[in-house]
């Protein structure tokens, strides 16, 4: 879920994180200049093809959760 990452122009961060208290959870954490070039990384055919082949392993998105950052490090 990470080799095409580098391919994603406007994705500040993206962290994909296993959940120490469920092993059949991963946790993917991304951070992105606008809504606009997450909604455009979708079309971009190495990403559009990992999602495609990750699709089998997700059995649910579970909650999704949309933030504004006010401060930050790191990025």
């Amino acid at each position: 879920m990470t080799q095409s990452v580098d391919a994603m122009p406007g994705c500040l961060s993206y962290v994909v994180a296993k959940d120490p208290n469920d092993a059949d959870k991963l946790w993917v954490t991304e951070v992105w200049d606008s809504a606009e070039s997450h909604k455009a990384s979708l079309h971009i055919p190495t990403v559009a093809e990992t999602i495609k082949q990750a699709m089998p392993l997700i059995a649910s998105f579970g909650e999704h959760v949309v933030t504004e950052p006010i401060g930050r490090y790191g990025i």
